[in-house]
């Protein structure tokens, strides 16, 4: 099974641009630059509680969309199906 944080990486990569420009911001900063959920209150200007309340909240849009169009699952059975790495290279730059 794949790690949580990781897999919510990959959902961001999929679907992060139908998060708003200060979700991006905040998913950004605590899972791409490891910041503290308070280094992001301070830098945002906002409580650790809004902060945590945004990471949750936009995970669960993530896992939704994921749910809905499932765009990780396909690559995955594409990748299972496709053995020629340059043709599976191809087929998911096309995705």
């Amino acid at each position: 099974m794949i790690d949580e944080t990781v897999y919510l990486g990959i959902l961001y990569d999929y679907y992060g641009e139908l998060l708003t420009a200060k979700q991006k911001e905040v998913f950004e900063a605590y899972y791409f630059e490891n910041l503290t959920l308070q280094e992001i209150a301070d830098e945002h200007n906002i409580s650790k509680n809004a902060v945590h309340k945004t990471l949750m909240s936009m995970e669960e849009k993530l896992k939704y969309y994921e749910e809905k169009l499932g765009f990780y699952q396909k690559a995955e059975k594409i990748k299972e199906c496709i053995k020629d790495e340059k043709l599976l290279k191809q087929v998911l730059d096309i995705l």
